[in-house]
């Protein structure tokens, strides 16, 4: 029974200090979304910058797999080029170190009581915090404070460990296999231990943590010269295999970002294993001296050294890793650069940041947009060239934004299910009027082939004045468009003053057309059987334009109450 007892203690604390890992880096991002929407959006160009941004982004998160699934994704996305990820990716390593660094802290004996103490401490304030807990943000401080805490797990993990060695008889042949492993093959054994367990779990944090917190209890004491640090770097490799995966399905560039992420951590790996098979007291020369008593920072202090001393062997040589993927990996043979179809990847990689997925889809969504808004303008043109053999391009056009509507839907709900932000809530809520407003645009195109129909087979006849007045709203039409894509884009609130005078001009011009055609045809300078085609042209036009100008508008940060009143709006147009 005593043995099942001390099992349990070394399982629950370690079960603790994971879940503990895992709520603060979770929390860490959420309350952070912003500035990592700012740090992996930004375009630097200086490697050292992106190495940087790299480290700060996992630093934030608490999760190298996040920054490195996050980079794919990027990359899939058009949004970062391979350059600026591979930099990412090495500085990614980097930022992972303090994670091992916190974990070290709180298993070290010699500050075991000041730190499971301060560990303690917050878990109890975010346990506190949970009475007042109300705002989204006031709950995520909470629970990132509480991850924090269970961290603290560490210390029983440890207690169960030693209690294990210096109990029963049973629990001593445990000492005894790992004293027995210290033989030749001890690091290439030690080496593929990592990379499994790594690979298994998808976190070499997690692994990282087994292995110091195993140490700190010496578990491995019957080890001698570098074979355990062989699992901290078959760690590294391992955890490669998170961002190979999120890389399956996307596109030939995400392929090398994450095949770029894996021959980084292999060639540190080869590297570090010569030395190490050849420097046989390289622990003991470069490593124990640092921190004689303490396994646990010796373990963290090497893991550091690997990635830092990585990256600056391979920072200067980042154009070499882009070629060499580029050889490796190549474009399909016979894809065209120029589609016909709307082509919207949605990456669902980048779900795991709603911020960095919310400009993905602001990206897709302005895609979108311009793809309707050429849909109107061939319509457009085609009543004026009374063609009617466009009606077909614009249906499949339709179709097509009807199944990226259906995509982009589909993904929002995905988002939605997410623990958002009131701010990315109202976001998500207000990229479905967005898409509502862009199909509404390309339906807005058919119905003026329709008009064409009507203007040739029933041979109306319009004067060259409405032609050229229709022309000039169009091309204000199209200038509204211009401005309001920026508007959208850049989330540029500035112009926002110039897309609702754009508008107000085209209703102006609208009511002058209209009033027009009412005196000539009192007049009886105008046929009666043009006003359903006239009017209704012209209408569609001034409705395209209050689509537009809704699409620069959802960057406001609307209230609900404001939501409801543009949701009537919207189904006024439909009725």
């Amino acid at each position: 029974m005593e043995i099942v007892k001390i099992i349990m203690t070394i399982l629950g604390g370690m079960g603790a200090l994971l879940i503990g890992m895992r709520m603060m880096s979770e929390n860490l991002t959420r309350l952070a979304h912003s500035r990592l929407k700012s740090l992996l959006g930004k375009t630097a160009t200086n490697r050292f910058a992106c190495v940087g941004m790299g480290a700060a982004v996992t630093v934030i998160a608490q999760n190298s797999g996040f920054t490195t699934v996050m980079v794919v994704g990027l990359v899939n996305a058009g949004i970062m080029s391979l350059f600026q990820a591979t930099a990412m990716i090495m500085g990614a390593n980097i930022g992972t170190t303090l994670a091992a660094w916190i974990i070290a802290l709180g298993s070290s004996t010699g500050s075991e009581l000041s730190f499971t103490i301060f560990f303690l401490a917050f878990a109890a304030i975010g346990a506190f915090m949970t009475i007042f807990a109300k705002h989204d943000n006031f709950k995520t401080r909470r629970n990132a404070l509480a991850g924090c805490g269970v961290l603290g797990g560490a210390r029983p993990a440890r207690a169960g460990a030693r209690d294990f060695g210096e109990g029963p008889a049973e629990s001593t042949a445990v000492y005894s296999f790992f004293s027995g492993l210290d033989t030749p093959f001890a690091p290439i054994i030690f080496l593929l231990v990592g990379i499994f367990i790594t690979a298994l779990v998808q976190s070499s944090t997690a692994v990282n943590t087994i292995v110091i917190t195993m140490a700190a209890a010496g578990l491995f004491s019957g080890m001698g010269g570098n074979a355990l640090f062989f699992i901290i770097i078959g760690s590294n490799i391992g955890t490669c295999v998170t961002a190979l995966l999120s890389s399956m399905g996307a596109n030939a560039n995400a392929k090398r970002a994450a095949l770029i992420h894996f021959m980084f951590n292999l060639f540190g790996a080869v590297i570090f294993m010569i030395i190490m098979l050849s420097w046989r007291g390289f622990a003991e020369t470069i490593i124990v001296p640092a921190f004689p008593s303490n396994p646990e920072f010796q373990i963290t202090l090497f893991h550091t050294l690997f990635n830092v001393i990585c990256t600056a062997l391979f920072l200067p040589f980042v154009n070499g890793f882009v070629k060499l993927a580029d050889h490796l990996v190549r474009d399909k043979k016979g894809a065209s650069v120029e589609k016909k179809e709307l082509v919207i990847e949605l990456d669902e990689r980048l779900l795991r940041s709603p911020s960095v997925a919310l400009g993905h889809i602001y990206q897709e969504t302005g895609r979108m947009f311009s793809y309707a808004m050429d849909t109107l303008t061939s319509s457009f043109e085609a009543f004026v060239g009374k063609d009617v053999s466009v009606k077909e391009l614009v249906q499949a056009h339709n179709a097509e934004l009807g199944k990226a509507n259906r995509k982009m839907v589909e993904y929002l709900v995905k988002l939605s299910a997410s623990a958002l932000v009131m701010e990315e809530e109202r976001t998500v809520s207000n990229l479905h009027y967005v898409l509502n407003d862009i199909v509404r645009i390309g339906e807005l195109a058919d119905n003026v082939t329709k008009y064409t129909d009507h203007y040739v087979d029933d041979g109306l006849i319009f004067s060259d004045d409405f032609i050229d007045a229709t022309q000039n709203m169009y091309d204000n039409l199209k200038s509204l468009y211009v401005v309001s894509l920026a508007t959208y884009l850049y989330r540029d609130h500035a112009r926002l003053a110039e897309v609702d005078k754009l508008e107000d001009e085209i209703d102006t011009q609208k009511r002058e057309i209209v009033a027009k055609h009412i005196s000539r045809l009192n007049e009886g300078k105008c046929q009666p059987e043009n006003s359903g085609v006239f009017i209704n042209l012209v209408g569609n036009l001034e409705r395209a334009a209050d689509h537009i100008t809704f699409i620069a508008h959802s960057i406001d940060k609307e209230k609900d109450n404001e939501n409801i009143m543009r949701g009537n709006r919207h189904e006024n147009y439909h009725k």
